[in-house]
């Protein structure tokens, strides 16, 4: 009885050790992602912010690696553009994973949603296309951007919902889902309200948004908006940074690396983390100013400022 307490007091006692040590290594692991301003999300690459270039999508993805990316997200033409010109789309999904890149997105524009049924069925078809180019190179999303119902206000939202459900079930049956991308200077789908309604109307479990926050300032919502939205439904979001000018005079081309601008990121982030949403953050930008420099050293400053906004955020 007495070895027998004695072996349990032990076991007890070696029990609490090693749960202790490993609360510490758990502990001082989140702070070492905190330092790095990695935190839980993963950072990755939206090859507009170097377009400028005009560079094959295999040096893309290069730079992507080389500049301490976890993930990379193309477009469409230029994956097409690498096709055309005898490229072998396996070994570009081969040369992505081999680089350490997970393909989280891919940029295309097709009218899948515009009120022309002719037209909606060829954008659809073209959409069902492009997500089997995504699909190809290993990549589980595509943009789905509200082109063709831009210039003209007034698009049915519960038609629209019915239309996105069109290409989420051909996304189903590819492996890729279409998310809903949110355009600020578009008169349709410019407000997170507007984009939350075809998600949920659409009735589909896979549904969701692609956020970006310059996009959200431009559209005229109030980021508390948000708050309202789940996880499941915030599963990439592009990331970039906006000066202080009027909604209706910014544009694309006025987008600035992030933390060098006004918007609350770091507050915004972290609210997101505490609703359990960790969405993958991709840089996003259009300015000349990038496209001039040197494509490199663009990527390896983009992430060091989406590290130190992500450090700020998970402090």
């Amino acid at each position: 009885m007495m070895c027998s307490e004695l072996s349990r007091r032990g076991f007890l006692k070696a029990g609490a050790a090693t749960a202790g040590a490993f609360l510490l290594s758990t502990a001082g692991s989140m702070r070492a992602q905190a330092t790095a301003g990695k935190g839980p999300f993963r950072l990755c690459f939206n090859t507009a912010t170097i377009m400028g270039r005009n560079l094959p999508i295999t040096e893309e993805v290069e730079i992507a690696a080389k500049a301490g990316y976890d993930g990379i997200e193309p477009w469409i033409r230029k994956i097409e553009d690498y096709r055309s010109k005898g490229g072998s789309i396996p070994d570009l999904k081969k040369r992505i994973a081999d680089a350490g890149l997970k393909v989280e997105g891919a940029i295309g524009f097709v009218g899948w949603i515009m009120d022309d049924e002719a037209a909606r069925a060829k954008g659809v078809e073209q959409m069902k296309r492009d997500m089997d180019l995504v699909a190809q190179i290993g990549g589980t999303r595509i943009a789905a951007p509200p082109v063709g119902a831009t210039d003209k206000s007034g698009l049915d939202l519960d038609a629209a919902a019915a239309r996105y459900r069109v290409i989420l079930d051909a996304g189903d049956t590819i492996g890729v889902i279409p998310q809903l991308e949110l355009w600020g200077h578009s008169k349709n789908l410019h407000r997170l309200g507007q984009c939350m309604h075809v998600i949920v109307e659409s009735g589909h479990p896979k549904a969701g948004l692609l956020g970006d926050f310059y996009h959200i300032y431009k559209g005229g919502s109030d980021f508390a908006g948000l708050e309202s939205i789940g996880p499941s439904a915030l599963q990439i979001f592009h990331m970039n940074d906006y000066p202080d000018m009027p909604r209706d005079k910014i544009a694309d081309k006025d987008r600035v690396m992030p933390g060098d601008g006004i918007c609350p990121l770091s507050t915004l982030i972290k609210g997101m983390h505490e609703r359990g949403c960790q969405p993958v953050f991709s840089l996003e930008l259009f300015s000349r100013q990038f496209w001039e420099q040197d494509p490199m050293m663009v990527a390896k400053q983009g992430i060091e400022k989406m590290r130190t906004v992500m450090g700020k955020a998970m402090a």
